[in-house]
């Protein structure tokens, strides 16, 4: 099993891309897979947004650090229905709002719980089998229902490119992303104000920062290799 990386080297990460980060972009530690010492080094190292995929390995990681209270919460992976309730309760963003059914979901229990999340449409800006995600077709029929959902603070869209992709597609698609959210926010809906953009990981978040991105998720940048 690989070690878990020092308290040191997490910190050095975290100075090092905090150092030349623009003021609007938000680092999110992405600690899927990392022990609940490594959320705390990097918190250590003034590293207060952290994501994570899996809701009952954030619920577990959580539990160990109750006295970490100011940490934001961010779910990133894809969420099933049966654990909707258990990602309100212990997320304050989730950003892999993929599906109309999901969203409804998510509104009916907030509602019922007095949650009001922030969240992100999860949009493929082109075909991609192994991800979820809106298609750019499904999005703009769903974005009158969406508008309707009064629990939910949807105010961003997030992509992931094809793992295949070339870095100069990867910009194009970061690109399209932004113009997807001004071609949004240009149709007047009331609930839906996307100046949010959650793009970009460790292998291309300078290209992201650089057409836009508010948001970058980085896992092993941070954290080195997740343990096996």
């Amino acid at each position: 099993m690989t070690a878990s990386p020092s308290t040191n080297s997490i910190a050095d990460r975290i100075t090092i891309i905090t150092r030349d980060l623009p003021p609007q972009v938000r680092l999110i530690g992405v600690s899927k897979r990392q022990p609940a010492s490594a959320v705390r080094a990097a918190y250590q190292a003034n590293l207060r947004d952290f994501g994570e995929s899996m809701v009952q390995e954030a619920i577990a990681k959580q539990a160990e650090l109750t006295d970490l209270d100011d940490i934001t919460w961010h779910l990133i992976g894809h969420l099933q229905s049966n654990k909707a309730r258990k990602a309100l309760e212990h997320f304050d963003w989730i950003h892999s709002i993929d599906s109309l059914k999901i969203a409804t979901r998510l509104d009916k229990i907030a509602g019922e719980i007095g949650r009001s999340p922030y969240c992100c449409l999860q949009v493929k800006m082109v075909p991609d089998p192994a991800k979820f995600g809106f298609s750019l077709e499904e999005l703009w029929a769903a974005l009158p229902e969406l508008n309707q959902l009064r629990h939910l603070n949807i105010v961003g869209v997030m992509t992931i490119p094809p793992l295949e992709s070339s870095m100069a597609e990867v910009e194009a698609i970061f690109e399209r992303a932004k113009i997807l959210a001004n071609q949004i926010n240009q149709q007047g809906f009331d609930q839906l104000h996307l100046s949010e953009l959650s793009m970009g990981m460790s292998g291309d978040y300078p290209v992201a920062i650089a057409a836009g991105s508010t948001m970058i998720r980085l896992g092993t940048t941070l954290f080195g290799d997740r343990p096996a």
